[in-house]
């Protein structure tokens, strides 16, 4: 069954709609990739948070401003260096980890300037992504992962067991976790409750730095 959180939520791609569920309101929040803003808008809107986002494509950061959101245009590999231990509640990576050149590292910096990080990413090791190994012998191309072995941006390959066994090897806590069905943009999805490494399309987790 089709799961939405509420009817303003709706308006979001899904893996948004959870992570926004997850904010408490008032909350200093970092939104990095931020896109057109969808989030830190609706975040700002019904959460009233101090929100800032880091957006690399000059468009979209522009689209933000309009919408009156605070985002700076840059690099944000570069740009959270700048920032000071605790500056803020939940620092938000969504659908972006996989294209990172250093995972490990970004996760230990964005854990100093924050209390908490969220991330969301694709699950390479879906069924469907599974069986296209399987039947052709070629690199899968799925409504998740849309793009062909020599264009992808995704230098990464993520799954949910894998990204779980990474965090028990750097010593990062899970707070929270969901996975969930959906496709590529998809404002509908529903939670996956078992087999999740198999069945689920995306995998979202609240992380903290153990003391």
């Amino acid at each position: 069954m089709n799961t939405v959180f509420n009817q303003d939520l709706g308006t979001m791609r899904f893996d948004l709609q959870v992570i926004a569920s997850w904010i408490d309101p008032g909350s200093r929040v970092l939104d990095l990739g931020c896109g057109n803003g969808d989030l830190l808008d609706y975040l700002k809107k019904h959460k009233q948070v101090n929100g800032t986002g880091i957006e690399y494509s000059e468009d979209k950061a522009a689209r933000c401003i309009e919408r009156g959101l605070t985002v700076l245009q840059g690099d944000f590999r570069k740009e959270v260096l700048d920032y000071p231990e605790n500056r803020f509640d939940v620092i938000i990576l969504s659908q972006t980890l996989q294209q990172v050149h250093d995972p490990k590292e970004l996760l230990v910096d964005l854990l100093r300037i924050g209390k908490r990080v969220i991330v969301s990413f694709p699950n390479f090791a879906h069924w469907s992504a599974r069986l296209q190994i399987l039947f052709t012998g070629m690199a899968p191309v799925t409504d998740q992962l849309p793009y062909e072995w020599y264009n992808t941006p995704n230098i990464r390959v993520i799954s949910i067991k894998d990204f779980k066994r990474f965090l028990r090897i750097t010593g990062i806590r899970v707070v929270r976790e969901v996975a969930i069905n959906t496709h590529h943009h998809d404002y509908k999805g529903h939670i996956v409750r078992s087999l999740t490494n198999l069945r689920a399309t995306y995998g979202i987790m609240m992380l903290e730095r153990v003391s």
